[in-house]
């Protein structure tokens, strides 16, 4: 698996929605910065986990491929939200087997690197993968969490949430209090329903809640506690709830606080 050619011919395929001042439009270049922080936390998630050589490669690939399609969806539809649009992970596999990145590489590979990208934005991991595909599918979902929580970040400071108009949040607003359905299901250590995000504090605690229950590798988890992740959310939906949505607020951080003490136990 030649890596720099994968890489190579991506570029040169997100290259065609370039304008004919050389540039990206602001969304699929973010999308475009998204895809490599993705790819070096999974290296970093490899390097953590003792991956082997050819695992960190399969690792690599399912990251630079995960939002492929994300290009031709924002061109398409105006949009990247999935419900208004298409299923991204769908499209990206899709892609990618229309752009014959995959073709040279042996079936096993195939289809490890594309269950991957098909599975990385579902609430679970199917249980018909066999343990190595689920090992990548596991890493890339790990990966794009952690560059979404960098991501979020930026875009809060950005302040354009204040009233509601965020791009980047789907123009969700602040609220008192976050879902019940959505804390329910982190304080119960179950996958939340994306159905339920009604407001920016749902978006937000919904990540918190990622930290508990979301990260499937330690290492994961410990890189989550080093970037201060789960200190800004605490903050963050302290600025966006109201006095009735502290204790949720409260509880869930602690959880999630919990989750990644004990990672940072087990480096020890």
């Amino acid at each position: 698996m030649d890596l720099a050619d994968l890489e190579k011919r991506y570029r040169a395929y997100v290259d065609a929605y370039r304008g004919a001042d050389g540039r990206l439009p602001l969304m699929m270049e973010l999308k475009l910065v998204h895809t490599f922080k993705v790819a070096e936390n999974s290296r970093e998630i490899a390097r953590g986990e003792g991956f082997s050589p050819h695992e960190t490669e399969l690792a690599l690939a399912a990251a630079i491929l995960h939002d492929a399609g994300r290009y031709e969806q924002l061109k398409k539809y105006g949009t990247f939200r999935d419900s208004d649009s298409v299923d991204h992970a769908a499209f990206s596999r899709k892609v990618a087997e229309e752009q014959g990145w995959t073709a040279a590489w042996t079936p096993e590979d195939r289809r490890t690197v594309l269950e991957a990208v098909l599975h990385h934005n579902k609430r679970d991991v199917p249980p018909d993968l066999s343990p190595a595909e689920a090992k990548i599918a596991h890493s890339v979902r790990d990966a794009d969490k952690l560059d979404i929580f960098r991501v979020t970040e930026e875009r809060a400071a950005d302040g354009d949430w204040r009233n509601g108009a965020s791009t980047a949040f789907w123009g969700l607003a602040p609220a008192e209090r976050p879902s019940p359905e959505i804390v329910a299901a982190i304080l119960e250590s179950r996958p939340a329903d994306y159905r339920h995000v009604r407001s920016l504090p749902d978006f937000v605690i919904l990540q918190a809640g990622w930290m508990s229950s979301g990260l499937h590798f330690a290492t994961s988890r410990r890189l989550c506690a080093r970037r201060g992740h789960l200190e800004f959310r605490e903050r963050f939906l302290r600025e966006i709830t109201g006095p009735s949505g502290r204790a949720d607020v409260d509880a869930v951080c602690a959880k999630a606080a919990e989750a990644l003490a004990a990672a940072e136990r087990e480096a020890r």
